[in-house]
């Protein structure tokens, strides 16, 4: 896809974050929006600065990890923009905790939304996208899709399912006229932590306060910074759009030793708790 002017784009997460951050960039280049976000005023706020670009744009509150309000979505954004171009399916949450400690609903939650959430939009929009003539789905995954690390395995699970998921519909609709893209973020500043679940047994370890200063503080890049990043990938239609010299780097790492990376992440947490 060349340019998004006058296309259509659907987009979960929209109202913070990366999903915020492309609906703007989207909306100055001429693209009508259909943003979704289960925070109301949060979606309404990122709607009414996308207008003044003089885009349509339409909301609508979404939680991701209920199919049939997935599918609605798909079939009411359609309705009111008579088309669909591209689908982000980009909400997401994270969830902090380690395997023996952690319960089943927190792991459902994330997983719910992270996963599922992504099955369901790929396959809600997919009979819609059929009847245009270019169109893209965007899923987001993690650099935590290509690693993993402590305390982080539900996060990494979904991740990593994504991208499984991302690349083999890819490959099954390269002879059609959609695409689909992987986008895979490094340190990315954004409220995924501050609004995650956060559980320790440590009472050494850092707050969720402090985790996610310092989580806000090594990430490289703004979801402005992100954004741009990610749709310049989908316009050169690539497979996997990394986001950040860290997400590049630790692909490369994880390809290049793939049982080294796992000893130096798990000194590194080691010696950080």
């Amino acid at each position: 896809m060349k340019s998004f002017n006058n296309k259509v784009a659907a987009i979960t997460g929209a109202g913070s974050g990366m999903g915020e951050a492309l609906a703007k960039s989207l909306a100055s280049r001429g693209c009508h929006l259909a943003l979704a976000d289960i925070n109301e005023s949060a979606v309404e706020e990122t709607a009414n600065i996308c207008q003044n670009y003089g885009v349509d744009v339409t909301t609508y509150i979404v939680d991701t990890s209920d199919k049939d309000a997935v599918y609605a979505f798909a079939d009411d954004a359609v309705r009111d923009h008579r088309q669909v171009n591209l689908v982000f399916n980009n909400a997401g949450v994270s969830l902090t905790d380690n395997v023996e400690h952690m319960n089943y609903e927190d792991f459902n939650w994330l997983m719910d939304i992270n996963f599922w959430g992504v099955v369901y939009g790929s396959k809600a929009f997919l009979p819609h996208m059929q009847k245009v003539e270019e169109a893209h789905i965007v899923n987001t995954s993690s650099i935590f899709g290509t690693i993993a690390v402590p305390s982080q395995s539900a996060y990494n699970a979904s991740k990593f399912a994504v991208r499984g998921f991302t690349y083999a519909l890819r490959m099954e609709l390269e002879n059609s006229h959609i695409n689909v893209s992987c986008v895979q973020p490094g340190g990315v500043k954004t409220n995924i932590v501050r609004d995650s679940r956060y559980v320790t047994q440590d009472n050494t370890a850092p707050t969720k306060e402090e985790y996610a200063t310092t989580f806000e503080t090594m990430a490289n890049l703004t979801s402005e910074q992100a954004a741009e990043k990610i749709l310049r990938g989908v316009m050169k239609n690539k497979a996997q759009i990394l986001v950040g010299r860290d997400a590049l780097f630790i692909a490369i790492l994880e390809r290049l030793a793939p049982v080294l990376y796992q000893k130096i992440i798990s000194r590194t947490f080691q010696d950080g708790q």
